[in-house]
């Protein structure tokens, strides 16, 4: 399979390619407009120099069988529409674009030529958030804080806080029929954001403070007189009366811990097969760019 790979930062080096590289068969092209990353991260992975692209068109000439879009959230509407245009599936890391409407032309332009859309939400593929929706969710509490980070409210939803809110929409465990937003802006800066879903019989609370003085991410889900807590992906708390700790295994690679692997694995099967997997489709991803769409509103006002 020929897959490509647009945007060589942190993310593809670190996360992302060696996965890819992993893959048997996989012949990986890649694409950045730097000669200089391109080379170093050619050479870092081992990729012939034949299937390093500076420009998209050579990329395009070469026929991928599927994209991975890892460049800045400016470039993905025009980066998208070129892939799904020239008939190629694609996978894009969060989010599709910083506003809804892009979002939704690229996602009835995938629908319009039949290929597979995904979103990079890894955290519904992460085992210690995926395992939580055998639990019972009377309450549902994920705070992701941050150090020194306040941002325009645009940029701190879309980029950052759309986690939060795809996960809460993954684990609530009904229809949401309450919605609530609450936020601290100074300046035109988001200091800290709240949102609340609730449903019959079950609340969820997704938090960011984004001068909280740590950089941390703890999950709860609780109910039926138990609770279960995950820290930072990694650490596994069960409370009956005791706590139970489970940690992730020293061998256990962190792109696997954070589900980046298994969401990569999943959109490939959807390459090959034809059939999308749970947490891959294109229109339930549109539904968290939709509401987080309505908490900048909301916190803007």
């Amino acid at each position: 399979m020929r897959i490509a790979v647009i945007g060589l930062g942190d993310i593809a080096r670190k996360a992302y390619l060696p996965v890819l590289t992993a893959l048997p068969g996989a012949r990986l092209h890649l694409h950045t407009r730097s000669p200089a990353t391109l080379a170093e991260v050619g050479d870092a992975f081992h990729i012939p120099s034949e299937r390093r692209h500076p420009d998209l068109d050579g990329l395009l000439a070469a026929a991928p069988d599927a994209a991975l879009v890892h460049a800045p959230t400016e470039a993905h509407p025009a980066l998208v529409t070129r892939l799904l245009s020239a008939g190629v599936p694609t996978y894009v890391d969060k989010p599709l674009a910083y506003h809804v409407d892009d979002a939704r032309r690229l996602v009835a332009l995938a629908a319009a030529g039949g290929l597979p859309l995904a979103v990079g939400f890894n955290r519904r593929f992460a085992p210690g958030y995926a395992q939580c929706r055998d639990h019972p969710r009377d309450l549902i509490v994920l705070q992701k804080h941050r150090l020194g980070l306040p941002d325009q409210p645009r940029r701190v939803v879309f980029d950052d806080f759309i986690h939060v809110v795809d996960t809460l929409r993954f684990l609530v465990p009904g229809e949401v029929t309450a919605t609530d937003v609450r936020a601290r802006v100074r300046d035109g800066l988001l200091h800290h954001v709240v949102l609340q879903l609730a449903g019959d019989g079950f609340t969820a609370l997704g938090v960011m403070n984004r001068l909280s003085g740590s950089a941390e991410e703890v999950l709860e889900v609780s109910g039926a007189d138990t609770k279960r807590e995950v820290r930072n992906l990694a650490e596994v708390i069960d409370h009956k009366g005791q706590p139970t700790v489970r940690r992730r295994g020293d061998w256990v690679p962190v792109a696997r811990q954070r589900g980046i692997e298994q969401a990569v694995h999943a959109f490939l099967e959807t390459v090959r097969t034809g059939r999308p997997r749970s947490g891959s489709d294109a229109e339930d991803a549109l539904r968290t760019h939709e509401l987080c769409e309505e908490i900048v509103r909301r916190v803007t006002v």
